[in-house]
């Protein structure tokens, strides 16, 4: 089975039978950095985005051009000549194409904990997305370089929670339910950020006394936030906050919907205090996609077919899936499964298909018949690495990713959170 790249590549050219939700997805990425800002094509290309959103430059010809063997050799040369100096980390969903070329590769958290653990590198060259490179840049240490391939790299979940409507809702909120703690010592709201949001919102959460958790470890983190609240403010996927609330036994009626462009989230007073967990009006484009009626379909033409979705995806599907978990669960579910296994998977497209690669002796598609990768992390080509790479060893650091020191302090202290609570 060949990679995504190659599969969109030949679909468009008619050459293979299939569907993407694009035609666009066939050029290099470079073509979108100079045109309007977008999260460019594949799942999230309808999402709109914040004029702020940080914009990538031209990338030099000589990039643009080469073959994918020229870059091949290029990008094996200057990790050659680079040696210990750099680290590079490769995310879940990012293509083959570069992957391949990755020292770790793992989910948001396996990777954090990669980028701490490399504290003799000069340089950490993050192939995945924004929110990721600001997290690696809060862990490591000052000195070291953290280096985003392409800035338009971003996340439209990640984007769909900004610092100003987060600080909005906690002021409403803090008005309604005052800041004094019951008599248990539990303060009245505790805020939890997924790690798909900036570098503010974890710093928010640092500063009032609250944690970040990724898919791996949902569960422990509020665990661990009920212990030392009434209720959690959940941002910005309500997905994945509905989902491992429930599971925890959280009724639905307790777990109200804030959209911060209505007021007081478009609830009332009463749905507020009666809360236990309120969850964010944002969500992944990419794991939107996945409907019952494609668990149903999977079920129909495969009788023994196990379905595993991750949590982001709508509660519907998850609920008619066998199981749900992160890329990591996924991941090893498959790993440990007997021989002649059959799976469909709901997350990203270049997971799904990388695994049917490695597991040759499973049956392993996408719930989506439809290839439609993470836009954002299609952002990152080959082209980018070998450019960003050439130029560290020119001695020039492009791309670097620098939080402000006034969020490292904070967003630190509820990223360390994070790391401690281990699923």
């Amino acid at each position: 089975m060949s990679s995504v790249d190659t599969t969109i590549q030949l679909i468009t050219r008619g050459e293979a039978a299939g569907e993407t939700c694009g035609p666009e997805l066939a050029e290099g990425p470079w073509v979108f950095d100079l045109q309007a800002p977008s999260y460019g094509p594949g799942a999230s290309v309808a999402d709109p985005i914040p004029a702020s959103t940080p914009r990538q430059g031209e990338l030099p010809e000589v990039y643009r051009t080469a073959s994918r063997d020229e870059l091949h050799h290029r990008i094996l040369d200057a990790k050659k000549t680079l040696g210990d100096r750099v680290v590079v980390l490769g995310h879940f969903y990012q293509r083959d194409e570069v992957v391949q070329y990755a020292d770790f590769v793992g989910d948001s958290f396996q990777l954090a904990n990669a980028a701490k653990a490399k504290a003799d590198a000069e340089a950490i060259v993050f192939c995945g997305v924004h929110f990721m490179a600001e997290t690696a840049d809060i862990l490591s240490r000052p000195e070291q370089a953290v280096i985003l391939p392409n800035l338009a790299a971003g996340c439209s979940m990640a984007d769909m929670a900004d610092i100003d409507s987060v600080e909005e809702c906690w002021e409403q909120l803090e008005e309604l339910y005052g800041t004094e703690p019951d008599a248990d010592g539990r303060v009245p709201v505790i805020p939890v950020t997924y790690m798909n949001s900036s570098a503010a919102l974890k710093g928010f959460c640092g500063e009032h006394g609250g944690i970040v958790c990724t898919s791996s470890n949902a569960e422990t983190v509020l665990t661990w936030a009920f212990e030392r609240g009434q209720r959690v403010l959940f941002f910005p996927d309500q997905h994945l906050g509905r989902n491992t609330a429930k599971a925890m036994g959280v009724p639905l009626d307790q777990m109200p919907l804030w959209n911060p462009r209505k007021p007081l989230g478009g609830t009332d007073e009463q749905t507020l205090t009666d809360a236990r967990v309120i969850l964010w009006h944002g969500f992944c484009s990419v794991h939107k996609r996945f409907t019952v009626a494609q668990i149903e379909k999977a079920r129909a033409e495969h009788p023994d077919v196990r379905v595993i979705v991750h949590p982001e995806c709508p509660m519907p599907v998850v609920d008619a899936a066998d199981e749900y978990g992160s890329t990591d669960y996924i991941t090893k579910a498959i790993a440990a499964a007997p021989a002649g296994s059959t799976f469909a998977i709901g997350t990203e497209i270049n997971l799904v298909q990388r695994l049917a690669n490695e597991y040759p002796q499973h049956t392993i598609f996408c719930l989506d018949s439809v290839v439609c990768p993470c836009s954002t992390m299609y952002r990152i080509h080959p082209g980018y690495l070998a450019w960003v790479l050439e130029e560290l060893v020119a001695g020039r650091v492009v791309n670097r990713i620098s939080v402000p020191e006034t969020v490292v302090a904070t967003s630190h202290i509820a990223l360390e959170r994070m790391l401690a609570a281990k699923p």
